[in-house]
Formats: structure tokens, sequence, C-alpha cells
């Protein structure tokens, strides 16, 4: 009696692995297989965010020590291979997810749901979608707060959010509390997230740079300003 509803059963079973195994595996690779990857090189030429040169510019000293070529794509390429170095190894992806799903509370927390080409480069291999979300989605997490408050948030995270859950990565720091390499490539990292995306809606690229200079530059979240990228060094 229950031997045709098991065979049905299994043969569905098969049929929709088979089927998941088309759609999400076979697909893809097909579709990207001959597109080649975008290097951390290549993605460091695109041009440095601001956030990474304001390191130099407020810490010299400390700056030049850790990467002595000075602010130039070669460094920039270093502190982000380093920063999501860092992020792997700290296990931020258990708590961080990168990956806006598609469902209605995700795209009005974090904007239209992630695609494709967001991961096609070598800083996301593998892909770090996380495990869950104790903490904000980062996928897009360029220029949403400025450096400090990233610093704060990493020495201590309760001075910026109390409720947060978060340890304190004082590791991050020299002993005077000053960022050491780790701190400054971490975050330089996470504010590279998202911002070479031109839809993006923290990116502001040329036509902001030009508004800038009439004197009409629209602010950004947290009234941060971001005007786009500078021209690689």
């Amino acid at each position: 009696m229950f031997e045709p509803k098991a065979r049905v059963i299994l043969l569905a079973g098969l049929g929709f692995f088979t089927l998941s195994f088309l759609v999400m595996g076979l697909f893809p690779w097909t579709k990207y297989n001959d597109r080649p990857e975008i290097s951390v090189t290549e993605l460091a030429e695109e041009g440095m965010t601001h956030e990474f040169i304001e390191w130099a510019e407020r810490f010299p000293e400390r700056f030049n020590r850790h990467f002595p070529d000075g602010a130039t794509t070669t460094s920039f390429a270093e502190a982000l291979q380093l920063g999501r170095d860092v992020y792997v190894a700290e296990a931020c992806w258990h708590c961080h997810t990168q990956q806006v799903r598609t469902v209605s509370t995700d795209r009005r927390r974090w904007g239209p749901a992630s695609r494709t080409h967001e991961y096609h480069n070598a800083l996301q291999r593998p892909v770090l979608l996380g495990t869950r979300r104790i903490g904000p989605d980062l996928i897009r997490e360029a220029a949403r707060r400025s450096n400090d408050w990233h610093l704060a948030h990493f020495y201590k995270p309760t001075s910026v959010v109390p409720s947060s859950v978060m340890p304190e990565y004082k590791w991050f720091f020299d002993e005077d509390g000053y960022p050491n390499k780790k701190g400054m490539a971490i975050i330089t990292y996470m504010q590279w997230l998202g911002s070479r995306l031109p839809e993006y809606p923290y990116f502001r690229g040329v036509g902001a740079i030009r508004a800038a200079q009439d004197g009409d530059t629209p602010p950004a979240a947290d009234g941060v300003t971001r005007l786009g990228r500078t021209s690689p060094a």
C-alpha cells in the first residue's frame, strides 16, 4: 500500500534535487564561467576610497610604518586583502551577512536584493554570505559610518551601540589606543564593501564631485558625504 507512495516521493525528491542543481549550480556556471574574476589589484586600480586616504592623512607616521608605499593603489590592495583576511579570521561572517535577500524586510532595510555581479571578484571568494544576522548586513557597508565610528565600535562596541553583543577587538589597536595595521585594514575593507557599484545609494561618483564644486552636494546617511572614488595614484 505504501510502496507506490514511497516511490513517488523518492522520484519527486530526486527530481527536485536535479532541478535545483541545474538552476542553482550548472546554469550559473555556464553563464559566468568564461568571465574573468576581478582581482584585488584591479579592484584597487578602480580608485581608492576616501576613508583609506584618511588613514594616511590623520596618522601619517603610523600609516607609513604599515604601508611604506604611502596611499597608493598597491597599499590599498594590500589593505583590502589583509582586511578581508582579518574579517574571515575573526569570524565576523558568523554574525554579519553579506547578502540582501529578496524578502521585503531585507529590501526595506538594506536596499535592492544582492546581485551576482557584486560577488564576482577576488574579495568575495569564497562568498561570505554569513550564517546568521546578529549584527547588520555588511555587503554595502561603505560610507554608512565614519572611520571614527568604526574605531570606537571595534575598541568598545557598547560605546556607540549600547545594546551590542559584539566582543571588543582591542588587538586592532596599539598600546596607546591608535589603530594598528589590522585595525586600519579591516575598516578599509568594510568601507570598501559596496562602494564600487554605481547603483549603490552612498556612491556619488563624478557627478557629485562636480556638484560639490558648485556647492550642491546631497548628504549621505548619518551626515556622511561620499564623493565617489579618487583617481588611482
